[in-house]
């Protein structure tokens, strides 16, 4: 495909990985919004604030990884979509994305039955904790259920008597190392338990999953998109 993307937040780890797996399909990197063809963030929730007006005096598709998002940004995307196309994603990984579809029908069938556990480990740089791709999960599975996620979701438990209520799902957080990412969802039944993991071991699975979702937004109508979208029209 002759497509060339401008990526914003190339200076990052995620920024440098997306231009190698653009090499190594022979696209374009462009260092001009308005030369490319097609633009990808991967910046902050500040960053993808000043880019996203740009994008749209442009006219130029967006495909969004950035997390650590509000839902004031989320909601921004949304009112850009109308005008450009947007694809957002807290992760871009194929592999994150099947998760996502297993853990909402496994919640969708012990609805009322599992108690519902996430736990995501990083490395000791990532800012946001839980990660994106795990309030994601969360999300989808409190929707899953009939449950709406903030009368359900637990970031904290301390101390004695802070025990476990009736439906709500947890949350837990790693930092460490240089571990590029691991998600796991554990649905907890008397006498069993399903556990649901996902393990990136190469930070350019994201940037596949990036330059995949970019190539097929950039033949899109404006409007809103996640990457199973991309993954189902593929």
């Amino acid at each position: 495909m002759n497509l060339s993307i401008y990526i914003h937040g190339q200076s990052g780890r995620m920024g440098q990985a997306l231009a190698e797996v653009c090499a190594e399909h022979a696209l374009a990197v462009s260092v001009d919004i308005n030369q490319a063809g097609v633009i990808v963030d991967f910046s902050s929730p500040s960053g993808l604030a000043g880019i996203l007006p740009q994008a749209i005096e442009a006219g130029k598709p967006l495909v969004c990884g950035t997390t650590g998002l509000q839902a004031e940004h989320l909601q921004a995307m949304r009112d850009a979509a109308r005008i450009i196309p947007v694809l957002w994603s807290a992760n871009m990984s194929i592999g994150m994305n099947l998760l996502y579809r297993l853990a909402e029908q496994a919640a969708g069938l012990l609805s009322g039955q599992a108690d519902c556990e996430i736990l995501e480990t990083h490395h000791q740089h990532k800012k946001d904790a839980p990660s994106g791709s795990a309030l994601e999960l969360g999300r989808r599975i409190a929707a899953a259920q009939g449950q709406e996620f903030e009368a359900v979701a637990r970031f904290n438990r301390n101390g004695p008597g802070d025990a476990r209520e009736q439906g709500e799902i947890g949350f837990s957080s790693v930092r460490a190392g240089d571990i590029v990412g691991e998600h796991a969802v554990l649905f907890g039944m008397p006498g069993e338990r399903l556990e649901l993991t996902h393990r990136a071991t190469d930070r350019r699975i994201f940037a596949r999953g990036a330059v995949h979702a970019a190539c097929w937004l950039a033949e899109q109508a404006p409007g809103w998109y996640v990457f199973a979208d991309s993954l189902d029209q593929a």
